[in-house]
C-alpha cells in the first residue's frame, strides 16, 4: 500500500511544481534525471498519474491535487489499475462505465464543457461531445508505410512480435508503447505520421485525380517535413523547396530527407510574417504547402498539459500570424496555382475564417476543406483546404 502512496504523492509533487514553461514531456524526463531513486516502472506509474490529472483539464479543480489524480486515473482508465485496485478499489465495478457514471461516482457532474476550455470557439464540423471526451485516452501510433514497402515492413513487424492492425492501405496502426526504431526503418520504409496528417494526403489526390501538372512544391513551414516526404511519395517527380523560420530545423530536415531518399531540393531560412523580409528567386511554384504554426489544439490529446496551459488569447495571436504567413506566401503563386492551408489546430478562427480570408482578401477559390476528426480514431484532429489562385479575366 505504502508504494502507491509514494507514487501518489510522487505524482502529486510534480503537477504541482509545473509551471507550463516547456512541454511536460521535457519537464518530466528533466525531473527523473535529478532524482535517481526511481526505477523504470517507477517512473511509468507515476507519469501515467500525471498525465492523467492533465487529461482531464480544470473538470476537477475543486478537489485537492490528490484526489485529482486519482479520480483523474478512475476516468481515464478502461481497465482495473493497480493504484486504483489498492486506494479506491470501491471504484473498480464502474471502470467500464461512461464518463458520465464515473463523474456521478465522484461526486460531480459531467457536461460537455467540463474537459476541453474553449468549446464555444471550435470549428463548425466539431462533435464536441465526442471531441471532449476524447482527451480522456491516449492516441494511437500511426504509421505511413512508403511505396513499395508495404510486404517488407509486415514482415518486419510480425517477425518482431508487434501487433498492429490496418486501417487502410498503408496506414498501420500500433500501441503507443510499441518499440519499433530498432525494427523498421523510419523514414526510409516507413513515416511515423498521425492518421489525419497522412489524410491530408487525399488533397494531392485531388491534383492528381484531375490531372493536374504539379512540377514545383513549395513547403513554406516545413518544420520537420512529413508534409515534404508526404508530398514526394505521392506527387512523385516533383522539383522540392523547404523553407523555415529556423535554421537548426533545416539542418534536422536535411538529415531527414537523406534517410527519405530525397537528394535533389532547395532549402533556405525564411521569416514569411514578414513580407518586406523575404525576397525569393527561384520558380513560382504550381503547389505551396502551407501547413501554418497554430495553437496545436487537435493534438493535445498528446499534449494534455496544454488543457490547462493554453491561454484563449493566443488562437487570435496564432490567425494573426497565419494570415501574414499565407498573405506572403501566396504572392508568390502564380495564377492558377495551388495552396494547401493546413493546421493541426480545431479552431475555427485558425481554420475557417484563415480559408475565408484567402477567399476574399488574395484571390482564392475554394476546391476542398475539411477537418479531418481524429478523435473518431485515437488520432490527431487536422484542418485542411486545398485552393486555386483565381486567374484574372477581362
Amino acid at each position: 500500500m505504502s508504494r502507491f502512496h509514494s507514487y501518489l504523492q510522487s505524482a502529486a509533487a510534480i503537477v504541482s511544481s509545473y509551471t507550463c514553461e516547456e512541454p511536460f514531456s521535457s519537464y518530466i524526463k528533466q525531473y527523473f534525471s535529478r532524482y535517481k531513486k526511481f526505477g523504470s516502472n517507477d517512473r511509468k506509474t507515476i507519469t501515467h498519474l500525471c498525465y492523467c490529472y492533465f487529461r482531464t483539464g480544470r473538470s476537477l479543480d475543486v478537489l485537492s491535487v490528490e484526489d485529482r489524480i486519482l479520480s483523474a486515473l478512475f476516468l481515464c482508465q478502461q481497465t482495473s489499475h493497480p493504484v486504483l485496485r489498492a486506494l479506491k478499489p470501491q471504484w473498480e465495478e464502474a471502470i467500464h462505465a461512461s464518463p458520465v457514471v464515473k463523474f456521478e461516482q465522484i461526486g460531480l457532474t459531467y457536461s460537455e464543457k467540463t474537459i476541453f476550455p474553449f468549446p464555444d470557439r471550435l470549428s463548425c464540423e466539431t462533435d464536441r461531445a465526442l471531441f471532449e471526451i476524447s482527451h480522456l485516452i491516449q492516441p494511437d501510433l500511426f504509421l505511413r508505410i512508403r511505396p513499395g514497402k508495404t510486404d517488407q515492413v509486415r514482415s518486419d513487424l510480425h517477425r518482431a512480435g508487434i501487433m498492429f492492425r490496418e486501417l487502410e492501405k498503408q496506414v498501420l496502426v500500433l500501441s503507443n508503447s510499441s518499440k519499433i526504431d530498432s525494427v523498421l526503418a523510419i523514414d526510409q520504409d516507413v513515416v511515423v505520421q498521425d492518421y489525419s496528417s497522412q489524410r491530408i494526403g487525399s488533397l494531392l489526390q485531388l491534383l492528381i485525380d484531375r490531372a493536374v501538372p504539379i512540377n514545383h512544391v513549395w513547403d513554406c513551414c516545413a518544420a520537420s517535413g512529413g508534409k515534404s516526404i508526404l508530398a514526394y511519395d505521392k506527387l512523385k517527380d516533383i522539383h522540392l523547396t523547404v523553407s523555415d523560420i529556423r535554421s537548426s530545423i533545416l539542418v534536422n530536415l536535411d538529415k531527414r530527407f537523406k534517410l527519405a531518399g530525397i537528394k535533389k531540393y532547395h532549402a533556405f531560412v525564411a521569416d514569411l510574417s514578414n513580407e518586406n523580409a523575404i525576397d525569393l528567386s527561384f520558380t513560382k511554384p504550381d503547389l505551396i504547402l502551407a501547413d501554418v504554426p497554430c495553437s496545436g489544439s487537435g493534438t493535445w490529446g498528446r499534449t494534455p498539459e496544454q488543457l490547462t496551459c493554453f491561454q484563449s488569447e493566443q488562437i487570435d495571436r496564432y490567425a494573426l500570424l497565419q494570415k501574414k504567413i499565407v498573405s506572403t506566401a501566396s504572392s508568390f503563386i502564380k495564377p492558377g496555382g495551388y495552396l494547401l492551408y493546413s493546421t493541426c489546430s480545431v479552431f475555427q478562427k485558425e481554420n475557417e475564417e484563415v480559408v475565408s480570408y484567402l477567399e476574399d482578401s488574395l484571390g482564392f477559390e475554394v476546391l476542398h476543406k475539411e477537418l479531418y476528426k481524429g478523435f473518431e480514431w485515437r488520432a490527431d484532429s487536422l484542418f485542411g483546404a486545398l485552393l486555386r489562385k483565381r486567374v484574372e479575366t477581362n
